[in-house]
C-alpha cells in the first residue's frame, strides 16, 4: 500500500512547491510584454512611417490595431479563460502573442504589420487576466498571494513606464524591428515555464459569441470610420458605410445583452450611478493619457526632429510617477473614501494639457517633460481608487465583469483618442494648432468627468 510508484502521482508536497514560482515566473513576463507593446511602439512610429511608407493614418492603425483586439476581447476572455483552463488558454495566448511579433519585426509593409498587431492585441487580451488566474490559483495562503500579486501589478506599471525609453533605445541602436523581435526570447520562455505550472481548474462559464461579435465590430467600424474619415474626408461612402455599421453593431449588441441568457455585460449593470460614473472617466483619463502620447511622440520627432531615445526620455518622468500616484492612491482612498483621489487625480492630471496649450517649436524640452509630469501623478492617483470604487459597487461574483467592462472602457478611449487625435495633426503645416487642440479636449474632458465624478459616494458602505 505505499509502495512510492503508488503515491507519486498524488503527493502535493512533490509537485506543489515548484509549481507556484512556475507560475509566477510564467505570468510576470507575460504582463510585461502586454504592457511594453501598448506603449513602446509610440516612439518608434515616425521610424516606422519612413520605412514602410505610412500616412499618420497608417500610423493610428499601428497602435489602435493592437489596442481596438484588446479592448473588445477583454470582456469575454476570462469566461474563455474558466471554460478551457487559465494555464492552457495561457499558452496558446502567449504562443500566439510570441509568433505575432515575429510576423510584426518582419513585416514588408504597413497591411501585414497593422493584420500582426490585431492578432497581437487579440493575444495580448487573453494574456492578462489567464497571467492573474494563474498566480491567484497558485497561491492558497493569503499572504503569499497577495505577495506574487503585487509582483504582477508592479510588473505591468513597470513595463508602461519603461516602454518609451526601451522604445527609444532600441528603434534608435538596432531598428524599430526590434521592438517586436525582442519579445521572441521572452516570450519563448515564458512558455517553458509555464509547462511547469500546475494544470488549471476548468469550470463552465457562461460565454457569449454573439455579443463578443457585435462588440468588435461595434469597435473596428467606429474606429475604422474615425481614421479613414480623417485621412480622406467625412463624407465618402466607405467612411459613411463604417460609421453606420458602427451604429448598427452597438445597437444590435444592446439587443443581444438584453435577450440572451447570459449576458456578457448585464445591461442592468449600467443602472449602478458608480458604474457609469466610473466607466466615463476610465475612458476619459486613457482618451487624455494615451491620446497625448501619441501626438507628443509624433512631436518631438517629427517637427522637432529629435531621435527616438530623447523622445521616449521625455515621457519617463510622467511615466514614473504612475507608480508614485498608485501608491498614494490607495492610503488616501483608505483616510478619505475613494471619491477624493479620484476627483483629486484627474484634477492633477488636467494640469499637464493646460500647461502645454502654448507648446511649440520654442518650447524647451526639460519644460515640456516638467509640464508632463502631473499627466502621471493624476492618472496614478486616481486609477486604484476608480478600480476599488467600481468592485466595491458590485457584488462579489461579478468582480471579473466588472474590471472587464472598465478596463474595456479605458481601452475605447485610448483607442478612439489615438483615431481622432490624429485627424487633428495629420497634416505637418498644422500640426501646431491640432497639437494645441488636442491639449485642449484632453484638458476639458477631464475637467468634465472630475465634476461628474462628485456624484460617486463618499465613502462605500462595508
Amino acid at each position: 500500500m505505499n509502495h512510492p510508484t503508488t503515491r507519486q502521482p498524488t503527493t502535493p508536497s512533490r509537485a506543489h512547491p515548484p509549481r507556484r514560482p512556475s507560475a509566477l515566473a510564467a505570468a510576470l513576463p507575460a504582463t510585461v510584454l502586454v504592457g511594453l507593446d501598448a506603449s513602446a511602439v509610440n516612439v518608434a512610429l515616425p521610424a516606422i512611417g519612413r520605412a514602410l511608407g505610412g500616412s499618420t493614418a497608417g500610423l493610428q492603425w499601428i497602435v489602435d490595431a493592437y489596442t481596438l483586439m484588446f479592448a473588445a476581447l477583454l470582456l469575454s476572455a476570462g469566461a474563455i479563460s474558466d471554460r478551457l483552463g487559465a494555464k492552457r488558454v495561457f499558452a496558446v495566448g502567449l504562443a500566439v502573442f510570441t509568433l505575432s511579433s515575429v510576423t510584426s519585426g518582419f513585416a514588408p509593409g504597413l497591411g501585414l504589420l497593422v493584420g500582426s498587431r490585431l492578432v497581437q492585441g487579440a493575444a495580448a487580451a487573453v494574456l492578462l487576466p489567464t497571467s492573474l488566474s494563474l498566480v491567484r490559483q497558485a497561491y492558497d495562503d493569503p499572504h503569499e498571494r497577495a505577495g506574487a500579486l503585487s509582483l504582477w501589478s508592479v510588473g505591468g506599471a513597470v513595463s508602461i513606464a519603461a516602454g518609451p525609453v526601451l522604445g527609444g533605445v532600441l528603434t534608435s541602436a538596432l531598428g524599430w524591428r526590434w521592438i517586436f523581435w525582442i519579445n521572441v526570447p521572452v516570450g519563448l520562455a515564458a512558455l517553458v515555464v509555464a509547462g511547469r505550472a500546475a494544470r488549471s481548474p476548468r469550470r463552465n462559464a457562461a460565454f457569449d459569441p454573439a455579443g463578443q461579435a457585435t462588440a468588435v465590430i461595434a469597435l473596428a467600424a467606429l474606429t475604422f470610420g474615425v481614421i479613414e474619415g480623417g485621412a480622406t474626408g467625412f463624407g465618402r461612402p466607405l467612411v459613411l458605410g463604417a460609421l453606420v455599421l458602427a451604429v448598427l453593431a452597438a445597437t444590435a449588441f444592446l439587443l443581444v445583452e438584453r435577450r440572451v441568457a447570459e449576458p456578457m455585460v448585464p445591461p442592468g449593470v449600467f443602472r449602478s450611478r458608480v458604474v457609469r460614473v466610473s466607466v466615463a472617466v476610465g475612458f476619459a483619463l486613457n482618451a487624455a493619457y494615451y491620446g497625448s502620447v501619441f501626438v507628443l511622440g509624433l512631436f518631438f520627432q517629427e517637427i522637432l526632429g529629435r531621435s527616438a531615445v530623447v523622445a521616449g526620455l521625455l515621457f519617463v518622468p510622467m511615466t514614473g510617477m504612475i507608480a508614485v500616484g498608485n501608491v498614494f492612491s490607495a492610503r488616501a482612498g483608505r483616510r478619505f473614501g475613494k471619491r477624493v483621489p479620484i476627483i483629486a487625480g484627474q484634477l492633477v492630471a488636467a494640469v499637464s494639457p493646460l500647461a502645454l496649450l502654448g507648446t511649440g517649436a520654442h518650447t524647451g524640452l526639460p519644460l515640456i517633460a516638467v509640464a508632463l509630469v502631473p499627466f502621471g501623478a493624476g492618472v496614478g492617483f486616481a486609477v486604484p481608487s476608480l478600480v476599488a470604487a467600481m468592485l466595491d459597487d458590485l457584488p462579489a461574483d461579478r468582480a471579473g465583469m466588472a474590471g472587464g467592462v472598465l478596463n474595456t472602457g479605458r481601452q475605447v478611449g485610448g483607442a478612439l483618442a489615438v483615431a481622432g487625435f490624429g485627424v487633428l495633426v495629420a497634416h505637418r503645416s498644422g500640426f501646431g494648432a491640432g497639437l494645441h487642440l488636442t491639449m485642449l479636449i484632453s484638458a476639458v474632458l477631464l475637467l468634465a468627468t472630475a465634476a461628474t465624478s462628485f456624484a460617486l459616494p463618499r465613502r462605500h458602505a462595508r
